[in-house]
This record gives structure tokens, sequence and C-alpha cells, in this order.
């Protein structure tokens, strides 16, 4: 029997695993990893596996510097495939109009997504301990509702739930009668409500709008805080491919006013190139002064900054953001969000995350606001 596992669909995920993982060797003998393969070092260093879903994210060279940095047992990729890869799914998802039909459709749907599944399933869940899933409501979560594997679900990002309540928008209008199908594992809701789902861990339950029986808070700032040098520099070297380019980005205007702007795969990329052409032109500033401007791009973003922006500095989308965390000296004058929440972010004098009202000049307010249109019944 393993230990533990993990499943992970962004660079987020990973990092938020190898904080429990080093929170998990911190308990044990003050274990220093990192400069052997896996299992070495302690009794408890490389006794997790991670999995690595390929379905909405390109980990690229990653794969290989976690499979040597000594923190995983073995480093595992996963050809998640959609709903919309199996066309005899489509008649399933069809609104008819009446709950009860829908509700049907919808047993049916659960039951044979997972199905179709598991063929693509990279490993044996039933041979681990404790299972970790990051966004249970992509194919992995069906997939062990309909297996009747027990696991724990983990928040997609740091206080998401906070701007849009997924499971409950999902299930908008009858959630409670949904909720309670869930719980007999007929169908499947993500983020705490599937009959399987042991817990499901945030970061804060008191700003979360509406409740769910199995949240268990799990602050991450406390995990930062354990790291060492050496648990930093595994990290960045992990997450990194080039430290001597990045560097080297962030050495330039070191002495000037400098802005980082947060990209995020927002609208369609019309509206997105335009829409973050907007905060350079109008945040591009500080105290009046013209400032070096960098933009972070998110890992699924896929519009090309380096020819629509060529007066920017570009950081790669190939790491989390909180990496630039653990680089010392590292400092900028303004940092801009529009939804990813930075309150982990320790390198700036001031923070602004802009939110709905802002999204509202870009898109139908519909789009976003998602709990503003749950209907809590």
């Amino acid at each position: 029997m393993h230990e533990r596992i993990y499943v992970c669909h962004t660079f987020y995920h990973v990092y938020v695993a190898c904080l429990k993982e080093f929170h998990i060797l911190h308990q044990f003998s003050g274990a220093i990893i990192g400069a052997s393969k896996a299992g070495a070092g302690s009794e408890m260093a490389g006794r997790a596996t991670l999995v690595l879903s390929k379905m909405s994210n390109k980990f690229g060279s990653m794969v290989d510097r976690a499979r040597d940095c000594g923190l995983f047992e073995e480093v595992i990729e996963y050809d998640e495939k959609v709903d919309t890869f199996f066309p005899e799914l489509a008649p399933l998802r069809t609104n008819t109009g009446s709950l009860p039909k829908n509700m049907i459709n919808r047993i049916k749907f659960c039951k044979r997504f997972a199905q179709l599944q598991e063929k693509y399933v990279p490993v044996d869940f039933t041979k681990y301990k404790d299972i970790y899933v990051f966004c249970d409501s992509d194919p992995i979560g069906y997939y062990l509702n309909y297996k009747k594997i027990r696991y724990h679900a983990l928040e997609d990002g740091l206080n998401c739930i906070k701007y849009g309540d997924q499971a409950r928008y999902d299930n908008n209008g009858h959630f409670k009668f949904k909720a309670w199908l869930a719980s007999t594992g007929l169908i499947f809701i993500q983020n705490g409500w599937g009959r399987y789902c042991i817990d499901m861990e945030v970061n804060d339950i008191s700003i979360l709008d509406y409740p769910c029986p199995k949240y268990i808070e799990v602050p991450r700032e406390p995990l930062v805080q354990e790291l060492t040098q050496s648990d930093k520099d595994l990290m960045l070297k992990l997450f990194v491919e080039n430290m001597d380019e990045l560097k080297k980005q962030l050495e330039e205007g070191a002495d000037k006013p400098r802005v980082l702007i947060l990209s995020e795969p927002l609208c369609d990329l019309e509206t997105r190139e335009r829409l973050f052409k907007d905060l350079v032109r109008d945040y591009g500033t500080v105290n009046g002064k013209e400032a070096i401007v960098m933009i972070k791009q998110h890992p699924r973003d896929y519009l090309d900054y380096k020819t629509k922006f060529p007066e920017v500095i570009l950081l790669a989308g190939t790491f989390p953001m909180e990496m630039l965390n653990f680089i010392d000296g590292l400092k900028f004058d303004k940092l801009v969000s529009v939804y990813t929440v930075v309150d982990s972010i320790k390198f700036v004098d001031e923070k602004l995350f802009l939110g709905d009202d802002f999204m509202d000049k870009y898109e139908a307010p519909e789009i976003h606001r998602l709990n503003e249109q749950i209907i809590d019944d």
C-alpha cells in the first residue's frame, strides 16, 4: 500500500502538493532532500505519487524535473479526457426541460462518463492510503465516484470559491435535491458534495458565502512559513526551467518604478488583447512616472503577448507566481490582477485586485458574476 497520491491539473496544484509534502517531511527528523532521487534522505521522503493531468495544462519539461527532484516516489502523466471527447455522451447533456428527465439523464451520464474514462486512468487508486484531488470537477472526480473510492478534495485556486462557487452555480435550482442525489452517489457534484469525498480543503472558510459540511480549513500561509531555504531552492529548480534567464528579466529596470500584471485566460483572444492593453495603459505608471511593465503569463493563456505587447517584459507561464516570492531582493511597486487572488504575494508595495466591476466593461456581467446568480434552495 502506497502512502499518498496527488492529482494535479495546474502548476499551482503542484505547488500546493509540494507544500503539503514539505509539511509532512518537517514533522519527521528535519529531513533534507533534493540532492538525490526520491526515497533518499528520510523514511518519509518520496512517499507520494504525483499525477499530472494533460487535459488543460502543458506541464512540459517540469515532468522530468519533478521525477528528479526527490520529493515524489513517482510522477505519472494522465491523459484525462473531457466529456466532449466521447460523442455518445452528448444526448445525455441535453436539457429536456424536465427536472426528472434531466436527473435520469444525469445519472446515466455520470456512470457512462466514468466508464469511458477508466481506460485512460494510469494508476490503481485503491493502492493508496490517501488520495488528494485538485479540481475534482474534472473527469477524475466522476471516475472516483463511480469506483466508490474515497478521496480528499482541494480548492482549485487560492480562495477561488469566494469568487465562483462552481458546485452551486453548476447545479443552480433545486440544489438541495441535487446535493442529496450526490450524497447517494447516483450523480456527482464537485467540491465536497460527492458521496466519496472525505473532505474539501479550503484556505479560509470565513470568506465563503455558502457552507458545505465537508469544508475543512487548511491555511496555506503557515505551510509557506515552514519552508526552509533548501525547500524554496528545490521548488525553484522544479518549476523554473531557466533561472538565469528569469533573473535577467527580473533585474531589468530594478532602479526604476516597476509594475507586474498577471495575465489570465479571460474572454476571447481579441477582447483579451484589448483588456490587457488597457491595463498596461491605465496602470503602467507609478506616482505619475512611466514604469517598467512586466506581464506574468498564465499557463492557460495562449495570447501571443510577445508579438502583441513588444513594449513589455514577458515572464513565462510555466511556473506558479508564488515562485517569485522565493527570489531574494525582488521588488515591484505595483501588482495588477483581474481575478487571480494575490494575497500570498510578498514582493510588491501595492496590490490591485480589479474583480467583477472591472470585467463588466469587457463581457456580459452574468458570465463572471457567478455567485450573484446562485439560487440557494
